[in-house]
């Protein structure tokens, strides 16, 4: 089992900066790829961006291309996701997640944190 506890979230302004930071422990020696996803309130989750154990191998989705940055800290097992000119369509709560295996469902989550953008 891994465990992932993201932190960081926050209420910022249009324009603003925020760092996510997501911890990983247990088995995860396991984890192949981590990822961020985001649920808006009345939305179905979406994915923001991911990241190879490895700390290479990353995609993000064109909403954040440009604006958000996925990092891998390897002596921390955590995984960071700066986002910069944040804009109010970004509020939601963001997601932690892990998997096995690439290209697969995602195996484990985190619990969530609120990032709220006003205009």
């Amino acid at each position: 089992q891994v465990q992932l506890v993201e932190s960081g979230g926050g209420l910022v302004q249009a324009g603003g900066s925020l760092r996510l930071s997501c911890a990983a422990s247990g088995s995860i020696f396991s984890i192949n790829t981590m990822g961020w996803f985001r649920q808006a309130p009345g939305k179905e989750r979406e994915f923001v961006a991911r990241i190879g154990w490895s700390g290479s191998n990353t995609y993000y989705a064109d909403s954040v291309k440009g604006r958000f940055t996925i990092s891998r800290d390897n002596a921390k097992n955590t995984v960071h996701l700066q986002m910069n000119s944040l804009k109010p369509e970004d509020t939601a709560v963001y997601y932690c997640a892990a998997r096995d295996t690439p290209g697969l469902r995602y195996d484990y989550w985190g619990q969530g944190t609120q990032v709220t953008v006003s205009s």
